[in-house]
């Protein structure tokens, strides 16, 4: 290739044209797979196999409970939220027949002290020391819990009905306990939406949650219940039938419910449910004031923690899971694996991409200056550029759509100028991830790298309606 006095640029052409192909055909791959989900969608809400019900939210909160319930709360150095949370769920749910389980640990008294302050003597609320020093993994604490659980039900003589996973920062749903209560006629598992809080001082790293969960617990995670595939548990606002969890405590070797090799134990708990026949429910309803039935919650407000909580769901879905779960000879689990593990790669896809968007920049000034020849006419490049400039419309009406259904158009414009946040949080979180898995081979054991919280929407709540 001619190219006069810079040599060089020949080479960048020629690197420009490779990874257009590389980049393009992965993004057109991206784009067809959320095309799917995206018509599939469409077609069962139409045809009724996905619907959002709506409740009575008077009749939910006052309702009684069909036999004894459990919430499991796991916390390690949460006594910045936890006594929200507990106040919150007393107050909201007043049911009789419900027992908080609250996982704290030796070495983190002020946890506990938070905890005990906020249960007030409420004998439905069980602080429970584990024996060991923390942190040690979120499913080793729940099984300390479940722990607690099985001794409850012997004091007691009668078995719980139904367990609830939640987290020290979950704003509960008034109606959520007793709609999960009913639900569970027809499912061993349910899942609720998870609805993360905007947060008016992290529009841009907090906020970025908000249109990530509106989309994925609006729509790909209704179609996969939809077409019988598993569902993965969120490990918030979950909950299962105590028989089914008997039932996975005497399949696993150590008689425990809970993987503690694990970095994302609630995600494969539920897949563990469809690998077991049981019936899953991914359950979305609105009460009379519109308002979604859901789990809400304040998630990492700085760069720094959304990027190692990203990571860590990375690790242990993508990676991690590829691991201890394996595939599945069903066509469409196997999609729906291939659409959890592709986190790390879609991180490369991305990152080449932006460093493209750079490299064409540079070279379409070198072609205006008349230094290159202009662009090549190859019909396959030009339709990779048109097709995934359409994908990446598509995916903003999408992404404004659902997050303006539960949030306000203002949030949706938001959801789109934060889409290159998204982006690069998902780009330097992939990387961290494969580097963490590779560390994790030499036999590291895995520990409780959670994310810290300062704030709760009970608060803010509560501040607002004084």
């Amino acid at each position: 290739m001619e190219t006069g006095v810079f040599p060089l640029l020949g080479w960048l052409a020629m690197a420009e044209r490779e990874l257009l192909l590389f980049a393009g055909v992965f993004l057109l791959i991206g784009v067809v797979d959320e095309l799917a989900i995206d018509c599939m969608w469409l077609w069962m809400k139409l045809t009724g196999r996905i619907r959002t019900r709506k409740v009575s939210r008077l009749a939910a909160e006052s309702a009684s409970l069909l036999g004894p319930a459990a919430v499991l709360i796991p916390a390690w150095q949460e006594d910045g939220v936890i006594g929200h949370t507990i106040r919150h769920a007393r107050a909201v749910w007043p049911q009789n027949a419900l027992t908080l389980f609250i996982g704290c640990y030796r070495n983190d008294p002020r946890t506990i002290k938070a905890a005990l302050h906020a249960a007030q003597g409420d004998g439905r609320v069980k602080v429970v020391i584990h024996d060991v020093d923390g942190p040690t993994t979120k499913a080793d604490c729940l099984n300390r819990l479940m722990k607690m659980l099985v001794a409850e039900e012997l004091l007691r003589g009668t078995p719980y009905r139904m367990v609830m996973l939640h987290d020290a920062e979950d704003m509960v749903d008034p109606a959520a306990l007793a709609l999960c209560d009913r639900a569970l006629e027809d499912a061993d598992f349910i899942q609720l939406p998870v609805l993360p809080q905007p947060q008016a001082d992290s529009r841009w790293v907090g906020g970025h949650y908000c249109e990530e969960f509106a989309e994925s617990h609006g729509k790909a995670l209704p179609v996969r219940a939809a077409l019988g595939v598993g569902v993965p548990a969120a490990g918030v606002g979950c909950a299962f039938s105590r028989k089914l969890l008997k039932r996975m405590a005497h399949q696993n070797r150590h008689g425990a419910v809970f993987s503690t090799d694990s970095l994302t134990e609630d995600y494969e708990l539920g897949l563990r449910v469809h690998q077991m026949a049981a019936r899953s429910l991914f359950f979305r309803a609105r009460g009379e004031d519109g308002r979604l039935i859901a789990t809400r919650a304040y998630f990492p407000d700085r760069l720094e923690n959304a990027i190692r909580q990203k990571s860590r769901w990375l690790q242990g879905i993508a990676l991690q899971g590829w691991d201890r779960l394996g595939w599945s000879a069903h066509p469409l689990e196997i999609w729906m694996r291939l659409r959890d593990r592709r986190g790390p790669f879609a991180a490369i896809v991305l990152a080449t991409s932006y460093a493209l968007l750079l490299l064409i920049g540079v070279m379409s000034v070198m072609r205006w200056l008349g230094v290159l020849p202009p662009f090549p006419e190859d019909w396959f490049l030009h339709f990779l550029i048109l097709a995934n400039i359409f994908g990446l419309g598509w995916r903003i009406v999408m992404r404004f759509a659902f997050t303006a259904r539960e949030y306000g158009w203002l949030e949706g414009f938001r959801a789109i100028a934060r889409i290159p946040v998204a982006n690069i949080i998902a780009i330097i979180a992939g990387k961290q991830a494969l580097l963490a898995y590779i560390k994790s081979m030499s036999g590291v054991a895995p520990k409780w790298d959670k994310t810290y919280h300062h704030a709760h929407p009970a608060d803010i709540c509560s501040k607002n309606d004084e």
